[in-house]
């Protein structure tokens, strides 16, 4: 049976390490009092053979006399547990452990490199879970990098903004997938509000909200958010994604209908989910079928029935804007009640930031808003519901997310409410993102591309296979554009796509710069002439 890959590589790392070692400390072990680095004994590895029922051990590493052999007692495709060597860092008396002091610095950093993956391989795991990742997780695992669909993180070493570096490059990086829409991610005067909170009220509560976990300034932004949307009250949770987590089943009871958009955020979906409710969907803002799902809940003549629109006000994948009017006109008609996630307008659409209620300029006519702090609104986290007092009242009675979860911390609650005063007292920053969205949106269209959605930051580049959107978003990162391919199960199989985000913080060249890549990339991979 041949070695795998993996396991002849793991082999060459223990005797390189022991050849490192004798180089470098073995022979002269003595106490050391500066470095601390534990010495491998080549006289000290012993033997280990397998001791789990359905765990195959492999290469379990014995002294052959001159030097270190292999002992393959069993080979096996699936050994989790990689405790080749009994006792790996020792002296030359079992038990003992000895100190090494060498004047080769740079073998010993070496030997730290080495190191790390044989101390992370003594992770035990039990039979059953190991069955588990061969079974079932690693060829779940497998499908996904095969597909195409798999969702590499690039980390990013500076804050977020327009221009960012990412770790293991020293080039500046012009980044257009943020939800940063206004720029104030890395805002002083926000960074100045955390950090007089964090002074002031600490860095957390450490308790839900009921027991002892609101202070002063969660009441007041509370308060700024119900006037901001002229509402009666709001409550915060820790997201936006709990706060829709916890609607749903709060309202709504068995013989209630909720009538869904087919496109609606997967944090509706799955706040649905949680309720109880008949469920009923509607093509994506198609109010003729939205109209006979309206009829179909009408027919149950029950007079405590509540019937419930749900609808993103921006979708965030297609950046397209929920006909709000239209869905009134036929919630009015029907009896039914509104509710419309704003995540991806409030701060920044409508003339004063106020979403997209205010952008067909109907403030106040929706029944019940969730949105977020984690996007415009400073990006760092939190979300909310706001609406009628006596709602807020039961979810903070009732909803599970709010009941159950830490309060928001103090300088998160802080750099909102100061996120909230920027937009109050700039009235051009909304204008702002929106006629960087226009000029983005007519150049690219102008060069052949197909872009998804209205006049909205939100602008999907579609190229329909998965692997072309990677292979696109990486062609972008070597000329200096971050941004990253969509792909299932984010968006629909065959609906893969690059999802540009325009901010307030790009400038007219940046703008240029980034349709000028999208230009070179899409001639190179044929997607436009």
């Amino acid at each position: 049976m041949q070695m795998t890959s993996s396991k002849a590589y793991f082999v060459l790392q223990v005797l390189f390490l022991t050849y490192l070692l004798h180089m470098s400390c073995a022979l002269e072990c003595k106490t050391c009092q500066k470095d601390n680095l534990d010495c491998l004994s080549s006289e000290n590895i012993a033997t280990r053979h397998c001791e789990n029922d359905n765990d195959l051990c492999f290469s379990w590493f014995d002294r052959t006399g001159s030097g270190i052999g292999v002992q393959r007692d069993c080979i096996s495709t699936n050994a989790a547990d990689y405790k080749m060597i009994k006792r790996l860092i020792g002296g030359r008396d079992s038990g003992c452990v000895k100190r090494c002091k060498s004047k080769r610095k740079k073998n010993m950093s070496i030997i730290r490199f080495w190191l790390r993956p044989l101390q992370q391989s003594s992770i035990r795991r039990s039979s059953t879970l190991n069955q588990v990742i061969d079974k079932r997780l690693n060829p779940e695992l497998d499908s996904i990098r095969q597909a195409g669909t798999w969702k590499a993180e690039r980390i990013i070493s500076t804050s977020q903004s327009a221009h960012i570096k990412v770790e293991r490059s020293t080039n500046d990086l012009l980044n257009f997938c943020a939800n940063n829409y206004l720029g104030l991610a890395n805002n002083s005067e926000i960074i100045k509000a955390a950090k007089n909170a964090l002074d002031e009220y600490g860095a957390g509560l450490s308790s839900v909200r009921f027991i002892c976990g609101t202070q002063t300034i969660h009441k007041q932004l509370e308060q700024r958010i119900a006037k901001f949307h002229q509402r009666e009250d709001a409550i915060l949770y820790i997201s936006c994604f709990d706060a829709n987590a916890g609607i749903f089943e709060t309202l709504l009871k068995e013989q209630d209908y909720i009538i869904s958009d087919e496109l609606n955020h997967a944090s509706i979906i799955d706040g649905i989910r949680l309720s109880r409710a008949k469920r009923l969907r509607y093509k994506h803002k198609d109010m003729s079928d939205l109209e006979l799902k309206l009829k179909e809940s009408f027919n149950d003549k029950n007079e405590n029935i509540i019937r419930l629109i749900a609808t993103d006000g921006v979708f965030s994948m297609d950046g397209t804007i929920a006909p709000l009017p239209d869905i009134r006109r036929l919630a009015d008609k029907y009896k039914a009640l509104i509710f419309v996630d704003e995540c991806h307008a409030t701060g920044f659409f409508g003339p004063t930031g106020r979403g997209t209620e205010e952008h067909f300029g109907m403030i106040g006519t929706i029944d019940i808003i969730n949105s977020t702090l984690g996007k415009a609104l400073g990006g760092a986290a939190g979300g909310y519901t706001t609406g009628p007092k006596a709602l807020i009242d039961l979810l903070r009675q009732r909803s599970r997310p709010y009941l159950f979860s830490n309060t928001l911390p103090p300088p998160i609650v802080a750099s909102a409410m100061k996120a909230i005063d920027l937009i109050e007292n700039d009235s051009s920053l909304p204008g702002r993102v929106l006629e960087n969205a226009k000029y983005f949106r007519t150049e690219m269209q102008a060069l052949g591309f197909k872009i998804l959605g209205d006049n909205h930051p939100i602008c999907p580049v579609m190229l329909g296979d998965a692997r072309l959107a990677s292979q696109f978003a990486d062609e972008m990162l070597k000329r200096g554009i971050y941004v990253i391919g969509f792909s299932y199960p984010v968006v629909p199989k065959d609906r893969a796509r690059i999802r540009v985000q325009v901010s307030a913080a790009h400038s007219k060249a940046d703008l240029k710069r980034c349709i000028d890549a999208f230009a070179q990339v899409g001639r190179q991979l044929k997607v436009i002439k």
